[in-house]
């Protein structure tokens, strides 16, 4: 069992402006003054808890324990002891193809964990041919030892293909207790009524629900239609990379990539079409020309319920999170979204959620650190914000206030 120590600093920042100054090392006389009382624009610590991460994708705590798991796109799954500041590489963990956008993907536990000892991962992973899909699979583990004492594999967004993009490939368990899954369109270009996120009888551009076993629920939208693969709960998306459930309405939230702006924030209703490609507000990419002739929602779609237009903004939005802790009382249900290109965490006001909701962007944060945001949760038992930078060498690191 190796593991790795990392030295972790303190800073001090500023929501508002994004600016950074180093302030000394945790428990150190020297750190920031406490923060008494935390507002959406004024001052918060931010801790580096570890560091030396190669290409992080996504973070799962581990209840009732100081732990929580990162994967890592080479196909690594660390362990992470947040106090401690170390990382343990597991064993045992899925083959993945690390090419492309492919990967060591998403990581969720099971909501009955221990009881149910299952870590849940998402991946890029090949057929005889070489040619690659979403996969998803579960791993039993014990947060003492450093491997999965076993490993299946449950369910293949199928079809596979001989390209490496947009496997979208979040997980998150509902209050249904099934498991959701994102599956990208795998960058197909036809853009049109027959592009693959409009067609029923495959897996691509789309969100499916299962059973924790990777079974198919008897009562999935599509389990009773001839024409469209019964794992699908949504479908005319692009390339979701963010998904989570709302605390207060229990309903599945999706983030995902446009084309040319047309970066989208979307409720998930059961059954739904999203609209990729014939209902979009993102334009072609090196022209301003929409990809949809009508850039609003045709018969039959759902308008996202926040997009970033082409022309207006870009927004490229990764994994996402409703905050629900006690840190930042102020930030009680705000929507934090990483952003990649634009290289900062961003936070969304929501008002109405269960009803026509209006999400308004607020002041960046973390912005000036040429960082891209991968994967941003809230740890259950302190509130915290920890936050996946996408790059090799990479840290992890948390909001807090101090």
């Amino acid at each position: 069992m190796t593991e790795r120590f990392d030295r972790r600093t303190l800073l001090r920042t500023s929501a508002a402006v994004g600016a950074f100054a180093l302030a000394g090392c945790i428990g150190g006389d020297d750190g920031p003054a406490s923060v008494d009382d935390v507002e959406p624009d004024g001052s918060f610590a931010l801790s580096e808890v570890v560091s030396g991460l190669d290409a992080p994708w996504g973070l799962a705590f581990v209840p009732d324990t100081p732990k929580l798991l990162v994967t890592e796109l080479s196909g690594s799954l660390q362990l992470v002891d947040r106090e401690r500041g170390t990382t343990t590489e597991l064993s045992n963990t899925p083959e993945v193809l690390a090419r492309g956008q492919g990967g060591l993907l998403d990581v969720a536990v099971h909501p009955d964990f221990p009881d149910e000892p299952w870590v849940y991962l998402t991946y890029a992973g090949t057929d005889d041919r070489g040619y690659s899909a979403t996969h998803l699979g579960r791993g039993r583990l014990d947060p003492e030892a450093p491997a999965f004492e076993a490993f299946e594999q449950l369910h293949v967004a199928e079809p596979f293909l001989d390209r490496t993009a947009h496997y979208g490939s979040r997980v998150q368990f509902g209050s249904d207790g099934m498991v959701y899954m994102t599956a990208g369109d795998r960058q197909f270009k036809d853009f049109g009524p027959n592009h693959v996120s409009q067609d029923l009888t495959n897996e691509l551009g789309t969100v499916l629900r299962l059973e924790p076993d990777g079974s198919i629920p008897a009562d999935n939208p599509f389990v009773d239609d001839d024409d469209a693969v019964d794992s699908i709960f949504s479908y005319g998306h692009r390339n979701p990379q963010g998904l989570d459930r709302h605390p207060e309405t229990d309903e599945m939230w999706v983030s995902e990539h446009g084309e040319k702006g047309g970066d989208e924030i979307n409720r998930l209703q059961a059954g739904g079409n999203y609209g990729w490609p014939i209902a979009d507000r993102g334009c072609n990419y090196g022209t301003e020309n929409p990809v949809a002739p009508d850039p609003q929602p045709g018969d039959g779609t759902i308008e996202a319920a926040h997009v970033w237009a082409c022309g207006v903004a870009r927004f490229p939005p990764a994994g996402m999170t409703f905050y629900d802790g006690d840190a930042f009382p102020a930030w009680e249900g705000n929507l934090f979204v990483g952003n990649l290109a634009g290289q900062y965490l961003g936070r969304l006001t929501v008002e109405d959620p269960g009803g026509d909701p209006t999400l308004e962007e607020q002041e960046p944060l973390l912005d000036g650190n040429e960082w891209r945001m991968r994967d941003v949760a809230v740890a259950p038992d302190t509130g915290d914000l920890f936050v996946l930078i996408d790059s090799q060498d990479s840290p992890l690191v948390r909001l807090h206030p101090e």
